[in-house]
């Protein structure tokens, strides 16, 4: 049976953890949404363009944290980077992210 609960639940990886081993930062929302508020240092890599940067991303050699409005679009972004075999961690709402990462908004 689909469980749509776990699919789009955020994991309760340590970010400070994978963040402090440098850990890259991917807010999948659209660009428009990024523009109105990010995380520090995080890039933009809306969700629809994910796939096409693959060989990009797979070549900074280091986990990855996928952060979106809500956690529906960082949890898909996760699922599509871990398929195509990058260590990629759902990050959630990038605004909760920010509040349980104190350092990622500076």
């Amino acid at each position: 049976m689909f469980n749509l609960g776990k699919m789009f639940r955020k994991e309760t990886t340590d970010n400070g953890a994978l963040l402090s081993a440098r850990a890259r930062v991917i807010d999948v929302r659209t660009t428009e949404e990024f523009k109105s508020g990010h995380v520090d240092r995080s890039i933009n890599i809306p969700l629809d363009a994910l796939t096409s940067r693959i060989a990009e991303i797979k070549s900074w050699n280091k986990p990855v944290i996928t952060v979106c409005r809500s956690g529906a679009r960082s949890a898909a972004g996760a699922d599509m980077l871990k398929k195509a075999g990058i260590e990629a961690h759902n990050g959630g709402g990038w605004t909760d992210f920010v509040k349980s990462v104190p350092k990622a908004g500076k």
